[in-house]
C-alpha cells in the first residue's frame, strides 16, 4: 500500500506492507540515521520524532504514519550541529552511534519543556541508552544546550 509521509518537511509517497515498521520504511528510503538497536523498544537508537515528539521507530507501524511529520536528525541539522558542539565541550561524544537519536530527543525536550528540571530532563531521556558513558558528562551538555537560548 501507498502511503504518505512529510519527512523533514518533504512530502513522500512510499510503498509499504501492512506489517512494515516505520525504522524499516525509513532505512529503505536511504534515511540511514535512523538506526537498528534493540527492536523491542529499549535502547532509542531508532528514534525518531512524529509531529515532534520522540517515537521509538521500530515498533512504530508505518501506516500509523501516514499522513504525518517525521523528522530525522537531518530535519534539525542546525541544531544537531549545536547539540553535538556542546557534547563535545563535554567529552561526552563516545562511539555516535546514539547521538542521532538523542539529539533528537534533546531537541523535542527543549521545543516542549521550559527550563525543565533535572528530574524531568532524566524522564524524558529515560527511553535512549548509551553504552559508552556514565551520563554524567551527558547531563551536564544537555543542561547547557538547555540553558542556550541562542
Amino acid at each position: 500500500m501507498k502511503i504518505s509521509l512529510i519527512i523533514n518537511g518533504q512530502l513522500r509517497f512510499v510503498e509499504v506492507e501492512p506489517g512494515e515498521y516505520l525504522l524499516d520504511t525509513l532505512r529503505k528510503i536511504n534515511i540511514l540515521s535512523v538506526r537498528r538497536g534493540c527492536d523491542n523498544t529499549s535502547c532509542g537508537v531508532c528514534t525518531v520524532l512524529i509531529e515532534g515528539k520522540p517515537v521509538p521507530s521500530c515498533s512504530y507501524l508505518s501506516v500509523r504514519a501516514d499522513g504525518k511529520s517525521v523528522t530525522t536528525v537531518e530535519g534539525i541539522s542546525d541544531e544537531a550541529e549545536k547539540i553535538s558542539a556542546y557534547f563535545g565541550d563535554e567529552g561526552a561524544e563516545q562511539c555516535g552511534f546514539c547521538n542521532p537519536s538523542l539529539a533528537l530527543t534533546v531537541y523535542a525536550l527543549k521545543k516542549e519543556l521550559i527550563h525543565p528540571t533535572d528530574e524531568q530532563v532524566d524522564q524524558y531521556l529515560v527511553s535512549n541508552l548509551c553504552r559508552c558513558t556514565g551520563y554524567i558528562s551527558q547531563k551536564k551538555a544537555i543542561k547547557n544546550y538547555l540553558g542556550d537560548q541562542s
